[in-house]
C-alpha cells in the first residue's frame, strides 16, 4: 500500500510556495509557479462549489484572505473565481485551472477539505478532472469518508489520510465525538487502505503513524514544517515535509 517514490522524492510545498510580503497567496496561480519554479511538489486544498465544482481553497468560509465573506458553498464557481483578494489581483481557480497550469511538471497534493456530511459530490468532481489528466497527483483528507469515497472513485490515484494525535482542539468543535474518535489511530485503515499518511510533525514521534510506515508499508509525510526543530523531526521519523515559511 506504499505511495509511488515520486510522492516523497522532493519536499511539498504547504499551498503552493507562498509569501504573502511578496504578494503571493496561498493556492493561487503565483503560489503554484513558484512552486513548479523551485521544483517542488505542491499541496492544495479543495472545496465544493454551490454548483459542484472544484474550487481551490482551504477555508470554508471566506474572509480570511478576500474581500468577499460568507460560506464558500453557497457561491458558484464564477462568483468564487470573480472575487477580489486582499493584497493580490490574482484570482481563485478551480481543480481544472490547476491541472492546466500544472501540466504534469512537479506532483500535486490535493487536500479534500470536508463538511463531515458523507457528500462525495467534491471527490466525484475530483475524480472527473483527474480522468483527463496525466500528471502525478495524489488525494487525501481528515475525513475517513472522503478517502474511502477516493478509494471507491479513484482507485488508480493514490490516496492518504491525513491526521494528527488528538482532535480536541478548537478546530474540530463542531464534529460530533463519534466522529473525532473516528479519526483516532487510522482506525479505519483497513476500509480505507491509504497508501501514505501525513501526519503533524509536532506529534510525531507516534505509535500509529510509526505502525503505518514500518509496518503497512505507507508513506509518511510530516505537516506542516515551519522551523528548524520541525524540519529535524520530521527527517527523523518521516519520508519527507510539507513545508511553508522557507525554501529548503
Amino acid at each position: 500500500m506504499r505511495a509511488p517514490d515520486w510522492l516523497t522524492a522532493r519536499p511539498v510545498a504547504h499551498r503552493g510556495l507562498h509569501d504573502i510580503s511578496r504578494g503571493i497567496v496561498e493556492n493561487m496561480p503565483g503560489a503554484v509557479q513558484t512552486a513548479i519554479a523551485g521544483n517542488f511538489s505542491i499541496e492544495v486544498d479543495i472545496q465544493l462549489s454551490a454548483d459542484g465544482e472544484a474550487m481551490v481553497h482551504h477555508d470554508h468560509a471566506l474572509g480570511r484572505l478576500t474581500e468577499a465573506t460568507g460560506p464558500l458553498v453557497e457561491k458558484t464557481a464564477t462568483e468564487l473565481k470573480a472575487l477580489t483578494f486582499k493584497d493580490t489581483a490574482e484570482r481563485m481557480m478551480s481543480l481544472s485551472d490547476l491541472c492546466g497550469l500544472v501540466a504534469g511538471r512537479v506532483p500535486l497534493v490535493i487536500e479534500v477539505k470536508s463538511h463531515f456530511d458523507r457528500d462525495r459530490k467534491l471527490v466525484t468532481r475530483m475524480a472527473e478532472v483527474l480522468a483527463s489528466y496525466d500528471g502525478p497527483a495524489v488525494g487525501m483528507s481528515f475525513d475517513p469518508d472522503q478517502v474511502l469515497a477516493l478509494r471507491e472513485l479513484l482507485p488508480s490515484r493514490p490516496r492518504g489520510i491525513v491526521a494528527q494525535r488528538s482532535y480536541q482542539d478548537d478546530y474540530w468543535a463542531d464534529l460530533t465525538r463519534e466522529q473525532r474518535d473516528s479519526m483516532l489511530y487510522l482506525r479505519h485503515g483497513f476500509q480505507t487502505q491509504p497508501h501514505f499518511v501525513a501526519f503533524r510533525v509536532d506529534d510525531l514521534p507516534a505509535p500509529t503513524p510509526w505502525m503505518a510506515r514500518n509496518l503497512f508499508g505507507c508513506a509518511l509525510l510530516g505537516w506542516t514544517v515551519r522551523t528548524t526543530e520541525q524540519r529535524t523531526r520530521v527527517a527523523q521519523h518521516a519520508d519527507q515535509m510539507i513545508f511553508e515559511g522557507f525554501v529548503p
